[in-house]
């Protein structure tokens, strides 16, 4: 990667924290604070929320029919991500062990916080649990086959790609095969260090 290249890449992950600064500032009339890994609420805060929770009841006669019907498929879909999760937690224990690779915490990908908002009714809550465990587990999957393909085959793709992991930056060029043969052992020393 050239200097140009890096230079853009810090510019973007400074403006990144710019973005999460001002992010911050605008939600900052939200008052909430993070004690021990839990979120807590005033008391005032956390019953006005209440206040505008709807009720089960309510919620279910304003739920469309074919949403309710469709649940059944949605939740299903919980099998194989349990299942994946499993190979994950196995496959790093054994793969990242043999190689040497740092081990990647499931918990930065996994939030479980949305079950502390008063707004939410139990069945909105189950809902928000089933969503940030699966888009979580889509991270931290997704992390786990980049640091895996930083070892074994780290070359950038001809085509461009939606999202990338947070090693991609990293790879080598595309039909490069000079850069490749010179510097894919110096890049898998790299990548058992991160």
């Amino acid at each position: 990667m050239n200097n140009k290249i890096r230079e853009i890449i810090e510019e973007i992950d400074a403006m990144k924290l710019k973005l999460a600064e001002e992010i911050d500032k605008q939600e900052g009339h939200i008052s909430y604070q993070i004690k021990n890994g839990y979120v807590t609420f005033e008391q005032e805060v956390l019953a006005k929320q209440r206040e505008n929770m709807k009720n089960l009841l309510t919620w279910f006669r304003e739920v469309p029919l074919l949403h309710l019907l469709s649940s059944p498929i949605i939740y299903a879909m919980i099998l194989p991500a349990v299942l994946l999760d499993i190979i994950l937690f196995v496959f790093q224990q054994v793969i990242f062990r043999i190689y040497k690779f740092e081990l990647i915490k499931r918990s930065d990908y996994m939030h479980f916080d949305h079950r502390y908002l008063g707004y939410l009714n139990p069945i909105e809550k189950l809902n928000c649990l089933y969503c940030s465990y699966f888009n979580g587990l889509m991270l931290y999957a997704s992390a786990v086959a980049g640091r895996t393909e930083l070892f074994f085959c780290p070359i950038k793709h001809a085509k461009k790609v939606v999202a990338q992991h947070p090693y991609y930056e990293e790879f080598l060029s595309y039909g490069d095969e000079e850069e490749y043969q010179k510097k894919l052992k110096e890049l898998r020393e790299n990548a058992l260090k991160q």
